[in-house]
Parts: C-alpha cells; sequence; structure tokens
C-alpha cells in the first residue's frame, strides 16, 4: 500500500526474538536483560500479522533478532511464511554463529536469501566486538552459504547466480538457483586494512559486502562510526576502478559499486550520509508485537494488544487490518538522526529489530 507520502510500502522486518548469542557492544552487550517469553509473540501470532500484511501489499518479509536462529522452531516459521498468499521472499539477517548447521532445513523451508553480520575479518578485534572467539565459524557459514543450491544453471549475466533483471528470491526464480548472500558490516573504523580484507570477501566469493552506518540509538548512540562520505573516498581511493552497480540486489536502501574482477559488489547504507528516507518501503515489527514505521521514532501499532483482546477471529483479523493500515499511512515523512534531540526511540536495537 502506499503511505501518506506516496511511498510504496512492501517490505516486513520480522524481529522474532530479542535474545543472541553474540554481545556486539554496540548492540546488546554483557548485563543487557532478554523480555519473558509470554511478551513476545508466537509463530501463530507472527503469521497473523504477515497474512494482515500481505493484504496491504507487503511483499517481502526480512527475519531479524537478537539472532533469529537462537529461537526454537524458526525454521517452520521460515515455511509458514513462505505459504502466505501474495509474499514473494523471505530473507533473513543472522549473526552466522548457527547458520552452517541450519543451512540445509533454511533452503529446504524456502529461504530465499541471507545476511550475514560481520564487522571484521581480525579474530581479536572480532573478538572484542561480539565477546566471542567466533570468526571461524562465521567464515565457514558464509563459505557454505556460497556454496548452497549450486545445483541448477546460474543466469549467465550475474556470477552470483542471480540474473541481474530478475528479482532476487522472487517466487518465479529457476530452480536450483544459489541462496543469496550477503555481508552486512557496521561501518566502525578499523583501518584500512580491515576494510580492504571485507571488500576482497566480494572479490574471492559471489558475496555482496555491506557497510551500514552505525543508527544513533541505543548502545550505538556513542559508538564511534566512519561517514559513507569518508568510506566511499576510501574505496575509490583503493579501487580507481570502482564503478556504480545498477543491477538489482535486493529490496533494500543499499547503493551498490561493482570492482573490476570481483564476484561480488560493495554496497553502502547510508541512512545518516545518504538520506534514503524518500524511498523508505518498509516497516518493522519487533519480537513485542510492536509495528514501527521509522526506525528513530516510537510512532506505530502495538499489534499484540489487538491480537491478545479476546476479540473474535473476524473481529480481531479486521481490527489488525486497520491498526497496521493506519500505522502505514501515518509513517513519518523522515527519520531525525541528525537531530538527535529529536529521536523518540530508546530502545536498543536487538529490542528493535536489528
Amino acid at each position: 500500500m502506499l503511505d501518506h507520502s506516496g511511498r510504496e510500502i512492501d517490505y516486513l522486518r520480522i524481529s522474532v526474538t530479542d535474545r543472541c548469542n553474540l554481545r556486539c557492544r554496540y548492540c546488546m552487550p554483557e548485563g543487557i536483560k532478554c523480555l519473558p517469553m509470554p511478551e513476545i509473540l508466537t509463530y501463530e501470532e507472527i503469521c497473523t500479522i504477515a497474512e494482515t500484511a500481505a493484504e496491504l501489499g507487503i511483499r517481502h518479509i526480512k527475519l531479524t533478532g537478537g539472532e533469529p536462529l537462537v529461537r526454537r522452531g524458526v525454521i517452520s516459521l521460515v515455511e509458514r511464511l513462505k505459504a502466505v498468499l501474495g509474499i514473494e521472499a523471505v530473507t533473513m539477517t543472522t549473526n552466522g554463529i548457527l547458520l552452517e548447521k541450519e543451512l540445509p532445513s533454511l533452503i529446504d523451508a524456502g529461504l530465499d536469501a541471507v545476511n550475514i553480520s560481520l564487522d571484521t575479518m581480525d579474530r581479536g578485534k572480532y573478538r572484542e566486538i561480539t565477546g566471542t572467539d567466533g570468526l571461524d565459524t562465521v567464515l565457514s557459514a558464509v563459505s557454505a552459504a556460497c556454496a548452497a543450491g549450486r545445483t541448477g544453471l546460474p543466469g549467465p549475466a550475474d556470477p552470483a547466480g542471480c540474473p541481474a533483471d530478475s528479482p532476487e528470491g522472487s517466487a518465479e526464480a529457476a530452480p536450483g538457483r544459489r541462496l543469496r548472500v550477503k555481508i552486512n558490516a557496521v561501518s566502525l573504523d578499523l583501518g584500512e586494512d580491515n576494510l580492504h580484507a571485507l571488500i576482497n570477501i566480494a572479490k574471492d566469493m559471489p558475496v555482496d559486502v555491506r557497510f551500514i552506518e552505525m543508527m544513533p540509538i541505543g548502545f550505538g548512540r556513542d559508538f564511534p562510526s566512519l561517514s559513507h562520505t569518508v568510506l566511499l573516498e576510501k574505496l575509490k581511493a583503493m579501487h580507481p576502478g570502482i564503478q556504480k552497480d545498477d543491477r538489482h540486489h535486493g529490496y533494500g536502501p543499499a547503493v551498490y559499486y561493482t570492482i573490476p574482477g570481483y564476484q561480488g559488489s560493495v554496497g553502502l547504507i547510508s541512512a545518516i550520509h545518504g538520506k534514503f528516507c524518500g524511498t523508505c518501503n518498509r516497516v518493522r515489527l519487533t519480537s513485542q508485537g510492536y509495528l514501527k514505521t521509522c526506525l528513530c521514532y516510537n510512532d506505530g501499532a502495538d499489534l499484540r494488544a489487538v491480537l491478545r483482546a479476546g476479540l473474535p477471529e473476524t473481529e480481531m483479523r479486521a481490527a489488525l487490518f486497520e491498526s497496521m493500515r493506519e500505522a502505514i499511512l501515518s509513517k513519518p515523512d523522515a527519520h531525525c538522526f541528525d537531530k538527535p534531540a529529536q529521536i523518540t526511540e530508546n530502545a536498543g536495537m536487538n529490542a528493535i529489530g536489528g
């Protein structure tokens, strides 16, 4: 559906849990408390919301956390969401620790793409950031994900096995299409060696490496990060042949670049220094069932309250539809990250859904 500014809202990010098996300092450091399970949406409630979202025009769902793979039964949720009429793609963002073990089941369930969070290729820095010595586990998961689904012939226009002119992970995807893999790296200023090492993942494997500006909310508010204005200049200096890549890579706001000889691309998600609010197509569902229409505001709708109000099924679904419709219509025109005093969201990213 269209919001009041005429933007088509077709992308829903669903946080299935606020729990995580890492303790990244800018997101969920040691000592943070998690919610009791009765406050978290059940899978049945999530599917009811997804069905209503599809009626409103949502076509793409991203599962997030916390870490989605720590919640028992999440693979069955992928399968159920794939079966929702109108949903064209279900993807997942994960830290990669549990991914390799679950990959076969996720692929069988119909997962279309996976984004793997990885901020550094240095083992010591990885341990410092996450609190865990898990770098080798994540890198192994990246390789396994890239190898998944190679039984078919990839499209000739895209070395990643995803033809450039067809939607990633669409319902019409050719049998055997490779699982689309992306790396998400928060743009921490960890030096050019780390930047070079991360970019080289896209050289060696069919992976898009995306850098994401730190959101000034939660624990990330006071965490130093690298401006993408500066980062892009660094990329151009390191790779003078870098060029804009206008091929279809997904449903989000990343701007992509290609480097000669690289299998994958490099993407920049520049919420602060490349504000893309005018084309924002997404809303977020927190693990507690709050539909957020913009990251930096606490505006939205409490869908859990509607689901648990004890209404008859028909009345509940009608109320849910109207609550979601009104929230989407009222989606703010733009975030205010450049004006911190106006930010009304106080929760951390693990509670909102990364």
